[in-house]
């Protein structure tokens, strides 16, 4: 790795912060999906939010009360040498309904605060500007990103973090994973759809409307400080065939078009070719004004992130088998193995990737999602020993090492939830990620303590050596 390689890790702030109307805070999207049978459905936004059931329990609403926490939560972290942590902020606690014409000075003041911290130990805050994170008051009055008022709104709060924010965050992503807005309509982007809608057409014009905002954020991130580095991010994973069917390898071309198409955008700075015959095949008509075009072009990322947790694989027949373990949904690859939640593990997967975007892109990448989800076990004298979880990172951390061989360039490598928190998929507490136990079970039970988990040490070398050293700990002590 090079000298300076960003090793840390990554939240979002709906995951963990909790609070959720604390200090003048609004609602939000993720705010109002339960942890119920209805999650997904309403995620996708096949279903409404208002169908919810009067006990459902709601996990942002607590969380890890990261609000609250954050000075003891970033010291453990440094304590293992993070150069970078990745958060997002709540647009809800900086615009609570997001037509103020002021900010919200107590948001303004935690992030300020916040950031100062990680500046304290030497992490750099990478700030995702909308994480699954849009005013709830912006989705009914205005129906989101299908009224392309929502350019005007977010700009105004990009603005708003570039500027007070000014030296204290170089590293900025425009929008988490984007390309899930046509997997998690609703927690993706805050769309909601009616019968007379085709969905198609408002996820894609909804989509247009994100790029041209992302495109005009980056534009005004440069001109307020031209050290500022913008990012997109998708969710990443090559599609494989299943087999060498012809058909199956063209699928599997269609699925990471369908992934990269938003990507392709917003490096390129045009539409790609072939989304002609995808809106042709789709019958999608989008409204794209003149000017659009010219701001795609001219405002392209720096750089390009992503998050990986799995590969995928595609078959023309085998359709009715998909499984649904994962948002990006895949036939379950045979040749590997999976985790306690149904996401197959393929780390050859992730050095596959990294050479396919940077094949495409040209561009440097940055892993800003990588771990993997588990139940783990307090033993007794609050040992946890995870290796499970260090092996799973381990493989991953050397297929970075070889791609980079390979000629990629990496800037850094950040692991998702290095402190537990709530899962996006599943709303659960015991879907565990972090290097640091919390003591909350799935409804937010618990005494909140924070415990060091085996990985803990394990990353802390890692980190020392600059990913030399990731052998396993042979004894491991509290």
């Amino acid at each position: 790795m090079k000298d300076n390689f960003l090793w840390g890790g990554a939240i979002a702030a709906n995951q963990a912060e909790g609070a959720y109307l604390e200090d003048g805070k609004g609602l939000s999207v993720m705010d109002m999906v339960p942890m119920s049978e209805q999650r997904v459905k309403i995620k996708q936004g096949k279903i409404s939010y208002k169908n919810c059931k009067q006990n459902d329990y709601f996990p942002t609403h607590k969380a890890i009360d990261f609000y609250h926490s954050y000075k003891e939560d970033l010291k453990l972290l440094s304590e293992m040498g993070f150069k970078c942590f990745r958060t997002s902020i709540a647009w809800t606690r900086i615009y609570p309904t997001g037509i103020e014409e002021k900010p919200n000075e107590s948001g303004l003041q935690y992030y300020r605060d916040l950031f100062k911290e990680c500046k304290k130990y030497g992490m750099e805050p990478l700030v995702t500007i909308s994480h699954f994170d849009v005013p709830m008051y912006l989705v009914e009055k205005y129906g989101s990103w299908k009224n392309r008022e929502m350019i005007n709104f977010y700009l105004k709060y990009a603005k708003t973090l570039f500027e007070e924010f000014n030296g204290l965050v170089k590293y900025w992503i425009t929008f988490n994973e984007i390309n899930v807005i046509l997997h998690n309509s609703f927690s993706g982007a805050g769309l909601l759809f009616n019968d007379e809608e085709s969905v198609e057409q408002v996820k894609y014009q909804a989509a247009h409307h994100e790029l041209v905002a992302s495109a005009l954020a980056t534009k005004l991130a440069h001109e307020i400080n031209e050290n500022n580095q913008v990012g997109c991010m998708l969710a990443a994973g090559d599609y494989y065939p299943y087999s060498c069917n012809p058909e199956d390898v063209f699928l599997a071309m269609k699925k990471n078009r369908e992934s990269y198409f938003f990507i392709d955008i917003q490096s390129n700075g045009e539409y790609p070719s072939y989304s002609k015959g995808i809106f042709e095949e789709k019958n999608i008509k989008l409204e794209i004004k003149e000017e659009d075009l010219n701001i795609l072009r001219d405002n392209t990322v720096d750089f390009i992130s992503l998050s990986y947790y799995t590969s995928r694989c595609v078959s023309a027949e085998q359709n009715k088998e998909e499984n649904e373990a994962n948002v990006m949904r895949s036939i379950k690859n045979p040749f590997i193995k999976a985790s306690d939640w149904g996401w197959q593990i393929d780390p050859l997967g992730l050095r596959i990737t990294l050479n396919t975007l940077y094949d495409r892109y040209r561009k440097p990448l940055f892993i800003v999602e990588n771990g993997l989800g588990a139940k783990d076990i307090v033993q007794k004298n609050k040992i946890i020993n995870d290796d499970y979880r260090i092996q799973y990172l381990k493989e991953h951390i050397q297929a970075v090492k070889d791609a980079i061989k390979d000629g990629v360039d990496v800037m850094g490598y950040l692991t998702w939830g290095c402190i537990d928190l709530v899962a996006a998929s599943t709303g659960q507490m015991s879907k565990r990620y972090g290097f640091i136990y919390v003591d909350l079970d799935d409804y937010g039970v618990g005494t909140g303590q924070r415990i060091k988990k085996k990985s803990f040490d394990w990353y802390k070398k890692v980190i020392e050596t600059n990913g030399e050293d990731l052998c396993l700990f042979p004894n491991y002590e509290n």
